[in-house]
């Protein structure tokens, strides 16, 4: 493929720009194309971004046999096979074949396959539907969009400004998913899901892991019990948990010596890597945002069509609107954005009054999915209790032991894990749903179609769930709903 901007003119419109081509940017891309608009993609590194390259892709594949192992060593017949270590280099290996080795040729051709013009560089807003592309050899290339400029930039990894941070080199979610050689002692800051995440792989991997959590525990947007169940099976697996513990400050001893990170408790931790999992922050800062009135550096509101607020033309679609930082609900915003634009361009009606129609976006309020995928999995979709009572629901827990199904003593032997359902009194649907187990993460998808659907409690009581399925704790909740 010959990227558009090895030829490209200057000031050259298209109906739609979008700035970052990761799975967001090619979505609206797409989206903008199946409804005949011009779109141009520009991307500064790897199109595929950071889901396919230092996220998504690279952590599940070395999760997976992480916890394809830990269900082998709880099947009768089965463990005594797997009770070695696992093979580093072909873990490894498998996720370099994940990461497509880090080239992004396959999703080069995907998006010149769709009919979008690539622009390899960093855009930046130089005005109203006005994006500059700065190719890697300083060439500028002008673009102008019709109808939508689209901000698919996402997030980056956050870092604290710790005394020695910067001659520490700490491993981000980038390096920890990227990694060549497994650490000999790693340090985790951190309990959410890349915190966990990477402790389970590096842990199983052989690496000696300490998590240093600020809080009191692991998955603090989860149900309490979610990071209980996680941190006891990782605290099993040989890690250790340190709580209510921040970092003050970290150094390294040379080029390539140990890393020792001060607490606040005045105590030292030394390792041979650290990783911060702290949070994210958006990649705006060097967007061109002020030239449109916009802070640089900051979140973009959007509405639900992900226009940005007190905009006609500019959209933030994915991470950079900070309404679900995931991958799934980014490429679902791309499809409301993408239907957006194109009903704007060709001058039909949004759907304003349909808060479930093609044109909003109300699952990012309503009924986000979520899997880590730990061994326990953990998966959630919707509201919390505590999440529920904040807002104002009449609200019901219902809890059921996912040890006393069935289909889970039948998938391990010594099985653990728990299911809770929210449910709104007053209207008699879900509003969210929670499980915690192996093997559950596929289980989530019925709970997502209840929420979203908001399918009446008396509704799903015809919902049968297979036997012996682990799905079967559907019925037992709606058993244990009704006898409360």
């Amino acid at each position: 493929m010959t990227d558009a901007a090895e030829g490209a003119v200057e000031n050259t419109e298209y109906d739609v720009v979008v700035i970052g081509a990761g799975p967001v940017g090619e979505n609206v891309a797409d989206r903008a194309r199946a409804a005949g608009l011009s779109a141009a993609v520009v991307e500064s590194e790897l199109i595929g971004g950071e889901c396919s390259y230092w996220a998504c892709m690279p952590s599940k594949a070395l999760l997976r046999p992480v916890v394809a192992r830990a269900d082998a060593r709880r099947v009768p017949g089965l463990s005594a096979a797997v009770q070695g270590p696992l093979d580093v280099e072909a873990v490894l290996a498998h996720r370099d074949v994940y990461a497509s080795h880090w080239k992004d040729d396959g999703q080069a051709a995907w998006l010149d396959g769709i009919g979008a013009d690539v622009y390899r560089g960093t855009g930046r807003l130089t005005g109203p539907r006005k994006v500059t592309v700065t190719a890697p050899d300083g060439t500028e290339h002008g673009l102008t969009a019709r109808h939508a400029v689209a901000v698919c930039t996402g997030s980056r990894a956050v870092v604290p400004d710790l005394p020695g941070i910067a001659d520490a080199r700490p491993w981000t979610s980038r390096e920890a998913t990227s990694a060549k050689e497994v650490p000999g002692r790693l340090v985790i800051v951190g309990g959410g899901v890349v915190g966990v995440e990477m402790a389970t792989v590096w842990q199983a991997l052989g690496a000696e892991v300490t998590m240093l959590i600020r809080g009191t525990g692991l998955l603090p947007k989860m149900e309490p019990f979610a990071g209980e169940l996680v941190a006891e099976a990782l605290t099993g697996a040989g890690a250790t948990i340190r709580t209510g513990v921040s970092a003050t400050a970290v150094h390294r001893a040379g080029q390539d010596g140990p890393v020792t990170v001060e607490l606040d408790n005045g105590e030292r931790i030394e390792a041979d890597e650290i990783l911060f999992a702290t949070g994210r922050a958006p990649r705006t800062d060097d967007l061109g945002l002020e030239t449109v009135d916009l802070e640089p550096g900051s979140w973009l509101t959007a509405d639900d069509s992900c226009r940005v607020e007190g905009s006609t033309w500019l959209y933030a679609v994915g991470d950079v609107n900070h309404r679900a930082l995931l991958t799934h609900q980014g490429k679902y915003q791309s499809r409301i954005a993408g239907a957006a634009i194109a009903a704007r361009a060709q001058g039909v009606p949004l759907l304003e009054t349909d808060r479930w129609g093609a044109h909003a976006a109300t699952a990012d309020h309503a009924a986000v999915p979520q899997v880590v995928f730990t061994d326990p999995e953990a998966a959630s979709v919707g509201l919390t209790l505590a999440e529920a009572e904040k807002a104002g629901h009449r609200v019901r827990a219902v809890d059921h032991d996912l040890a006393a199904v069935a289909g889970s003593g039948l998938y391990a032997d010594g099985y653990r894990g728990r299911a809770r359902m929210i449910v709104d009194l007053d209207r008699e649907i879900v509003l969210g749903v929670t499980f915690v187990g192996p093997g559950i993460g596929e289980l989530l998808h019925s709970a997502t179609i209840a929420v979203a659907g908001e399918v009446p409690i008396e509704r799903l009581w015809h919902a049968v769930p297979a036997y012996p399925t682990i799905s079967e704790v559907w019925l037992r909740l709606l058993e244990a709903y009704r006898d409360a």
